[in-house]
């Protein structure tokens, strides 16, 4: 186990899997005592386990980051041990629906998105803002290729909307925490295979191979290839390094 993280408690929503997942490992590998915030119980556990199996610490907390009051209620429970150092916005969901569908499901897909992409961001990282500027703490967020574009991914306007107001709010509160010694910064993954977009991938070979037309690597990425950006930006090897976002995404933007 390396220590780049050693001393430093971090909480990562939507620990309980995919990204989320492997950040908590491999924050737990370098030393951090991981928190996962997930609202799906079991996963969590799965987590957890993963974690203490190899040597690691963690503890899980059910939270549902849509729920400002549970995000209160859990950055104090944490503060009465312990405050968090690390806080990694990870939570997010994704529905593929035309603007042009019902209107009922469009309306729905846009609350529930924005919701738990967007103001669940903001919730937790508010209930946790005063753990994290005692500490001089480190913020990622986990933003997208969608950050940036839509055209390979149509019909998905919430989404790309969630994932620019990720990219926003992370420079808007870099460039206002930093006199606290906050660095705030983001990831844009591209395409990563997860037990949650399984189904869709299996499902629309069309939009893999047209993303991997796009990809220079020519290969979609893996949980482990964003928990690397994701220990540089929480470590002091990112120490002058805030408001920006490293894109993890085979060089989808470069071509």
């Amino acid at each position: 186990m390396a220590e780049l993280l050693k001393g430093h408690i971090a909480a990562v929503t939507g620990g309980g899997s995919g990204i989320g997942q492997g950040i908590c490992q491999a924050y737990a590998r370098e030393g951090a005592e991981v928190v996962i915030l997930d609202a799906n119980p079991d996963g969590a556990r799965e987590t957890v386990d993963l974690v203490t199996s190899a040597g690691g610490k963690a503890s899980a907390l059910k939270l549902d980051v849509t729920d400002r009051q549970a995000c209160r209620a859990a950055a104090a429970e944490i503060a009465r041990t312990r405050k968090v150092s690390i806080l990694v916005n990870n939570a997010g969901i994704n529905r593929r629906n035309p603007m042009v569908g019902d209107p009922a499901a469009v309306a729905k897909d846009w609350d529930d998105i924005l919701s738990v992409n967007l103001d669940g961001m903001f919730n937790v990282t508010h209930a946790f803002l005063d753990q994290l500027r005692a500490t001089r703490g480190r913020i990622v967020n986990i933003g997208s290729i969608q950050s940036f574009v839509h055209v390979s991914w149509p019909n998905s306007a919430a989404y790309t909307t969630s994932k620019h107001g990720v990219l926003g709010f992370t420079r808007a509160l870099a460039a206002e925490l930093g006199k606290d010694g906050v660095r705030v910064n983001a990831i844009g993954p591209g395409l990563i295979e997860t037990r949650i977009n399984a189904e869709a991938r299996a499902t629309n070979p069309d939009m893999v191979a047209a993303v991997m037309r796009h990809t220079p690597l020519n290969r979609p990425g893996k949980p482990e290839d964003i928990a690397g950006p994701a220990v540089f930006l929480a470590s002091d090897m990112s120490a002058y390094v805030t408001g920006c976002i490293v894109m993890a995404d085979g060089g989808f933007r470069t071509v």
